[in-house]
């Protein structure tokens, strides 16, 4: 079985005339500064509520059937703070993930074209300086227009990608998702639960969800268990505020809960990590594309998605990653 080259998966034209920019309609006028990014998505909107209630049904049983009737103070008391650090933490890394324009906003980053095909003898790694253009969020809708294409100023041989879903000329890696209805440069994959692509703009929020759920799943199953064995030791009725059989099934369905969702959001962190210090997106990996971008370390991978240089706001959602001197965006490749 032949393997068909990953550029051959997108729209290609060699002139601008050929990209029919008179079916484009106009981009809307850019978003002011801090505008909040949220996709109205039914399906991701009721993902995203449940997971809101999920970790509040968690906080409740910990809170109000283990820890509070305790008579161990001590314990309580720890154990009350790490959890309700960690599931604090989890939602805040959610909100960020969920209302984070996935791809990385810019101000100043230079525009250039790479060249391909005989009249264009250079290599597809070699940059050639074209005029400067910044990408302000995800890819503009409908920006294939005549103007635009005009602007670019194309040198016979150079190949522009235009996405004939969103009618948007395509930088390089990016792809389009049919939820958000645009095209998300280094896509990652569209999580339903946080209702958002997982982008470059907003790897790291969704890799701190994943972390934090994993460890407060973790957390709360280690106080099921000791929680069990306590109420087996002394009498059920003075070991919770509530019914033996209410008890009962409270910490039972938080055991499912913290299973179930420990083993998903690890394999979730590890595929995501592995992802990052490969520099591989998901989609990139499942559609075996051609690799175009340098490659570097791990560690320089991380730092470009938790920020440089390597600190204690690698593990806070509320520290913006600055990632140092941004890729331009490569519409011609």
């Amino acid at each position: 079985m032949m393997l068909i080259p990953a550029h051959h998966f997108r729209d290609i034209e060699r002139k601008p005339e050929y990209l029919q920019p008179e079916k484009c309609v106009p981009p809307p006028h850019p978003s002011p500064v801090g505008t909040m990014w949220f996709i109205r998505d039914g399906c991701g909107i009721a993902c995203a509520v449940v997971t809101w209630f999920l970790v509040l049904y968690a906080e409740f049983v910990v809170l109000f059937v283990m820890l509070i009737p305790s008579r161990d103070y001590v314990y309580s008391i720890i154990n009350g703070i790490m959890f309700n650090l960690l599931a604090f933490l989890a939602l805040a890394s959610h909100c960020r993930a969920m209302l984070t324009d996935p791809v990385r906003t810019c101000t100043t980053v230079a525009f250039t074209l790479c060249g391909r095909g005989s009249s264009f003898p250079e290599k597809l790694d070699k940059p050639v300086s074209g005029p400067s253009k910044c990408l302000l969020g995800a890819v503009p809708k409908g920006n294939a227009t005549k103007e635009f294409i005009e602007s670019l100023q194309l040198k016979p041989g150079q190949v522009v990608y235009k996405c004939p879903k969103c009618c948007s000329i395509k930088p390089d890696r990016a792809h389009h998702c049919s939820v958000c209805k645009r095209c998300i440069r280094k896509m990652d994959h569209h999580c339903p639960w946080v209702n958002n692509c997982v982008g470059e703009n907003n790897q790291k929020y969704f890799v701190l969800f994943t972390m934090y759920i994993a460890l407060i799943s973790l957390h709360a199953l280690i106080m099921v268990g000791f929680h069990f064995l306590h109420c087996f030791e002394e009498d059920w009725t003075k070991c919770s505020s509530f019914s033996p059989p209410t008890t009962v099934i409270l910490l039972i369905l938080l055991c499912f809960e913290g299973l179930l969702f420990l083993i998903f959001t690890s394999v979730m962190f590890g595929t995501q990590v592995h992802s990052i210090c490969t520099d591989e997106t998901g989609i990139e990996q499942l559609k075996k594309e051609e690799r175009r971008w340098a490659k570097k370390t791990k560690w320089m991978n991380m730092k470009a998605v938790f920020g440089h240089p390597f600190s204690l706001g690698w593990a806070s959602p509320f520290a913006t990653p600055d990632q140092g001197k941004a890729d331009p965006y490569q519409y011609v490749v």
